[in-house]
């Protein structure tokens, strides 16, 4: 086992196959990927810090993913990864929402080194075809995250001119040579929108297994699906639901319990999220209602008052959810911002 220490992270290399207490676990060169159902497995990058999930359903004739992760390159990965454990072809892809971290691979999936003679089904809902097919390079998500990119690799190269010891400056190359090579990985993004698309529910039928795709409303964007598979009781909810809050830059915070609460409607013993482990405490759900609710309200009684963003951002207090591990006063802006847009429309609208 290699860890490498990156901007505070650990970055952990697995080695090449074992089983856990719980579910075989296979790893290869690229990917962790741990069954999570019957033929199911969440693959996550073995460099958690690109790592959005993807969810690998192996089939009796053929082969389903959820989500490409990050770059075409990470993509390419994920292909490679699914043709160590079988042979049967990809043939659809399911998007559970537009963000970059889990759709610009998509690219991989539909482009010359795709190696099935097949044409892959690209599945999505309406609103995340709308998104990806207008200018998904200019949404904030994306230049964000490119630019933070960027910026950490000025600040590596500042930091490995300025480091004199042989060990640390070894361990300065290695990070800047794995943001770089990241970095560079985006340069051929082109954003594939989902070819077929629903507005409401779509079932799929592989085989014996039957494949739900929901949409119970808006959250963590416009467009969320989740992915029900009825006789595992396994659903992967992409950033609707995480074990804790998920980013809400691009969030209906308003509506995001209500949509949770239709979740609930499903048949559920084990949650697979966008992002993190799978975990059984289904529970965890009225948690993060609760917490979106609250935030919500406390933001509004600022947002009355005439408060900035800015300081919004700094006052509001959401320590009352210890369960979901908020232990700090003070919120991310960018959540704050969207929140008092939405406000705003909505004022405006009476």
């Amino acid at each position: 086992m290699v860890k490498l220490f990156i901007n505070g992270l650990i970055l952990i290399m697995v080695p090449a196959l074992h089983a856990t207490e719980d579910a075989t676990e296979i790893n290869t060169k690229t990917h962790r990927l741990i069954e999570v159902g019957d033929d199911i497995y969440l693959a996550q990058t073995t460099v958690r810090l690109f790592n959005s999930n993807a969810l690998v359903v192996i089939n009796e004739e053929d082969v389903l993913v959820v989500d490409s992760h990050i770059t075409p390159t990470k993509g390419r990965e994920l292909i490679r990864s699914i043709q160590t454990m079988t042979s049967k072809p990809i043939t659809t892809l399911v998007n559970s929402h537009f963000h970059y971290d889990h759709s610009h691979g998509s690219q991989a999936f539909v482009d010359a080194t795709f190696p099935y003679n097949v044409k892959v089904q690209t599945i999505g809902h309406e609103f995340t075809r709308m998104k990806m097919a207008g200018s998904p390079l200019t949404e904030g998500t994306y230049v964000n995250g490119l630019s933070g990119n960027r910026a950490y690799v000025e600040r590596l190269k500042e930091k490995l001119s300025k480091t004199e010891g042989a060990d640390e400056k070894l361990q300065v190359q290695v990070q800047l040579d794995l943001i770089s090579g990241h970095v560079k990985e985006w340069d051929e993004i082109q954003p594939v929108p989902p070819s077929n698309t629903f507005s409401d529910r779509m079932t799929l039928y592989r085989g014996s297994r039957e494949i739900q795709l929901h949409f119970f409303g808006r959250a963590h964007t416009g467009g969320d699906v989740v992915v029900y598979f009825p006789a595992e009781k396994l659903v992967f909810t992409g950033d609707m639901m995480l074990e804790g809050p998920s980013w809400l830059g691009d969030g209906f915070v308003d509506e995001w319990a209500n949509t949770l609460e239709n979740l609930k409607s499903l048949d559920i013993e084990k949650i697979v999220p966008g992002h993190g482990l799978p975990f059984t405490e289904v529970h965890r759900i009225d948690l993060v209602q609760a917490f979106y609710k609250d935030l919500w309200n406390k933001t509004e009684v600022l947002f009355n008052d005439g408060v900035n963003v800015e300081n919004a951002a700094k006052m509001i207090d959401m320590t009352n959810h210890k369960r979901l591990n908020v232990l700090r006063v003070g919120f991310d802006p960018s959540a704050i911002e969207r929140m008092y847009q939405r406000m705003t429309a909505k004022v405006s609208r009476q």
